[in-house]
């Protein structure tokens, strides 16, 4: 079934210079093998499109169930710099929590 990210995670987001960041948290244990398998560094790439003009980089946090993002040259020059609406990338996580993924029946029994 697919699965907005949001309903089996948490996400942060923020920014150093002109590289967004992003935390994404698994809600549940359970989630981590299935976020670490499928939300990729490319997939991100792919999922934000061209607003990411350099590489994304994906670093894993298993003991925190967390992968975090580094999306380089995506702030139109960072905060100082850029005329973009959100040059702090504030907004990156919720809009990543909106990819939809696909996850193995039963996995959200109990979950809304």
């Amino acid at each position: 079934m697919k699965v907005q990210l949001l309903r089996i995670c948490h996400g942060r987001s923020g920014d150093k210079g002109d590289t967004a960041n992003i935390g994404l948290i698994a809600r549940e244990e359970k989630f981590y093998p299935l976020i670490e398998r499928v939300v990729t560094a490319d997939r991100v790439k792919e999922y934000f499109g061209a607003m990411v003009l350099g590489p994304v980089e994906r670093f894993e946090l298993p003991n925190l169930w967390a992968l975090n993002f580094l999306l380089h040259n995506a702030l139109g020059g960072g905060g100082t710099k850029s005329l973009k609406n959100d040059a702090q990338g504030k907004t990156l996580a919720a809009a990543l929590l909106r990819m939809e993924i696909d996850v193995p029946e039963g996995m959200m029994d109990g979950h809304v």
